[in-house]
């Protein structure tokens, strides 16, 4: 893994170059020793103006005052069902007491933002789209609903699959929903709900590929830069750094790998059969 040094100075380089957003990912980051301490010198760092994570929630409640006092900005919480025993059959815990408990920590701790992502999958938890709708509506909240995604190790099945068009078409029967520009770069196409509070994502990673908008790069856990997420290319930046890279060194490296980004990823049939990282192993 990376230490904390090696992930502040990569991120200096790229704060040097324009990166103004990081996010701590996973994984899960609230497992790692000493996040909080790196949280602050990520969220000090010259030219970062937001520091975000993202997480499952177990551990926020304990966590989200000392995050937020070390300079975090914004939490995206990871919850695909708000039916316990449910919760419990897709995560293989019973920890959403905790979860729930963490994002009322967040919410009290006066982050910029607060969102909720649940991946929709058919026959398992798409069926709750009003609930969440209505769970955004009483946190004012955003929540932002994301196609099933194949990855190494989920079990992707093309019939668990369901559109974010469908999805919005579905809710659309129930709710008058306006379309929203939420002021932030977001890679979800965000909707407000006509006379209620809160707002909805939509996530069409697979149905519409948003790679004309994306400028994300993603550096996992173990220092391998993917300049796309579904990407089975990586390139080491620690192997880089711990055989004496100089920034310039790095630079020249991140050039290549930018230069290389393919227009747009693989259509889905493709990606399900590809190898690659589970999502669980590629951390960031």
């Amino acid at each position: 893994m990376l230490s904390d040094a090696e992930i502040v100075r990569l991120a200096g380089i790229l704060a040097g170059q324009g990166i103004r957003k990081i996010r701590l990912t996973g994984g899960e980051p609230l497992l790692r020793r000493g996040i909080v301490a790196l949280a602050g010198s990520l969220a000090a760092m010259p030219g970062v103006e937001t520091l975000a994570l993202t997480t499952n929630g177990v551990r926020l409640a304990s966590l989200a005052a000392p995050l937020r006092e070390a300079g975090l900005a914004a939490v995206n919480i990871s919850l695909d069902s708000l039916q316990p025993d449910r919760f419990a059959a897709i995560t293989r815990r019973r920890r959403f007491d905790d979860v729930r408990a963490g994002i009322d920590a967040a919410l009290a701790e006066g982050f910029t933002r607060v969102k909720i992502n649940a991946v929709i999958m058919r026959g398992i938890n798409d069926d709750e789209l009003a609930a969440f709708a209505a769970f955004a509506h009483e946190k004012d909240i955003q929540v932002r609903f994301i196609e099933y995604m194949p990855f190494a190790g989920n079990r992707w099945r093309s019939v668990g699959y369901i559109s974010a068009e469908e999805m919005r078409a579905r809710l659309a029967t129930r709710l008058r929903l306006e379309p929203s520009d939420d002021g932030d770069a977001s890679v979800a196409e965000t909707w407000r709900m006509a006379g209620r509070k809160g707002s909805l994502g939509f996530i069409s990673a697979m149905s519409c590929r948003f790679c004309d908008r994306c400028e994300r790069l993603r550096l996992t856990a173990d220092g391998a830069l993917k300049n796309c997420l579904f990407s089975g290319e990586e390139l080491s930046l620690r192997d880089a750094l711990r055989h004496g890279a100089s920034d310039e060194d790095v630079l020249t490296l991140l050039r290549r790998s930018l230069e290389g980004k393919a227009a747009h990823h693989a259509p889905v049939a493709i990606l399900a059969e590809a190898a690659g990282r589970s999502m669980v192993r590629t951390g960031g």
